[in-house]
């Protein structure tokens, strides 16, 4: 059964560790997540972003799918069903949909329209017992068409925004969508610090574009409050890579070998491979 995230989160934030929240893009990469979750014992969060959700054949396609996953494999840890960057009507679909989690990102509005559509969202969002993820400051790179610029939150707005009651807060903190380019100047932590002492111990905070961050500074962003890290490039790199050598060795022209159980299968376990990795690294193995 899907879980609203606040319970892992609070968890999280309480024992300085931080969830993954991955992203999904078919059958293939949510098995792959949740089989890994379950083989670590760690609570873990799916991410849906609104153009892999329209991929996937809509919002209650997604839900089905992952619903039933959960119930044949035998999945027992907390698994929460996340919009990523969510849009105001597009949180609203997938909360009639059931999904377990939402995310608003009304970091591109003047202040006071984020907080307008979030107060929304919040009453909704507790009257149903889900939970809401709110961004201040834009995430840098594209992300479905969406480009940020990469700017950093104000400490302010931040608290602003986490004093309406939202589960979870992403602040933009120089951190970028996508592969980090050579001359990435690193995570701002010192905004991250004054983010962190202005929402105060209880509000978990969000760091997204989690792919290429060195383990250094994903440690030292969890040690500062961020209890949820995003991945979703870093899954598909190994899947690509993963798969082009299955095909560049020609395994897919021997025997079966193009039975697409087959071909997959060596990207499935390089996501597995990364999932587990990053599990280690957060700090949520055995947390479940």
């Amino acid at each position: 059964m899907l879980v609203s995230a606040k319970e892992m989160l609070k968890k999280a934030r309480a024992g300085h560790y931080a969830v993954g929240q991955f992203n999904i893009n078919n059958l293939e990469w949510a098995k792959s997540i949740l089989l890994t979750a379950q083989e670590m014992n760690s609570p873990v969060i799916l991410g849906v972003s609104e153009g892999a959700g329209k991929y996937m054949c809509g919002y209650t396609t997604v839900v089905g799918m992952v619903n039933g996953m959960i119930n044949e494999l035998g999945i027992t840890v907390p698994v929460a069903l996340h919009l990523d960057h969510g849009s105001y009507e597009g949180a609203k679909k997938c909360i009639a949909a059931g999904f377990s989690s939402v995310m608003f990102d009304g970091s591109h509005y003047p202040i006071e329209e984020n907080i307008a559509k979030t107060t929304e969202l919040v009453g909704i969002c507790n009257e149903l017992g889900l939970s809401l993820e709110a961004e201040v400051g834009a995430i840098g790179g594209e992300e479905d068409g969406v480009v940020g610029g990469g700017e950093v939150a104000d400490p302010d707005e931040c608290k602003m925004i986490a004093d309406l009651g939202v589960t979870m807060l992403a602040a933009g903190i120089g951190n970028i969508h996508g592969k980090y380019p050579e001359n990435w100047a690193g995570l701002r932590f010192d905004v991250l610090e004054a983010i962190s002492k202005k929402v105060g111990e209880d509000m978990p905070l969000v760091l997204h574009g989690g792919t290429g961050i060195p383990a250094d500074m994903i440690k030292t962003a969890i040690s500062l409050g961020v209890s949820k890290i995003n991945v979703n490039t870093e899954c598909q790199l190994s899947f690509a890579a993963a798969t082009r050598e299955y095909i560049e060795a020609g395994k897919d022209l021997q025997g079966k070998g193009f039975d697409p159980r087959k071909l997959l299968a060596p990207g499935c376990e390089a996501i597995k491979a990364t999932v587990r990795e990053k599990i280690e690294l957060f700090g949520s193995a055995n947390k479940a």
